[in-house]
């Protein structure tokens, strides 16, 4: 679930508050780190499967579309504020198990910024991710 704040350039994820026990992922990576310097930007992705296990392996589930996989993101980095538009792409769960899960995401996440809808920027990220309960 992700709650925007219209009076801040905040975007809260919860994951605990999805309804009927859907599974869901929250992930975060960063890029460009630098020992000392900090983490030019740092992409924060969350997944809702609905319910995993009817999800086949080896099958890619779109992302962000009915049917597919639900996915929302958030960007934090010393830039303009961003606020999450879309994501775009697939996931593929390569491995189910009774508490993990392995897949691959490869998607563009967009994002517009807080004070001016003209303004778009978009990135790409294709990742494994592992997953545990």
């Amino acid at each position: 679930m992700a709650d925007a704040d219209p009076r801040l350039t905040i975007l809260r994820l919860r994951i605990d508050t999805i309804p009927h026990g859907h599974d869901v992922l929250l992930t975060r990576f960063e890029f460009n780190s630098e020992p000392g310097i900090g983490d030019a930007y740092a992409l924060n992705v969350g997944l809702d499967f609905g319910h995993l296990r009817e999800r086949k392996v080896r099958t890619p589930y779109p992302l962000g579309v009915p049917g597919g996989v639900g996915a929302i993101a958030t960007i934090t980095c010393l830039c303009r504020p961003l606020r999450p538009d879309s994501v775009r792409g697939t996931y593929w769960i390569s491995q189910r198990g009774i508490a993990q899960l392995t897949g691959r995401i490869d998607a563009t996440l967009y994002f517009t910024a807080w004070d001016d809808t003209a303004y778009h920027r978009s990135y790409r990220l294709r990742q494994r991710i592992e997953g545990l309960r």
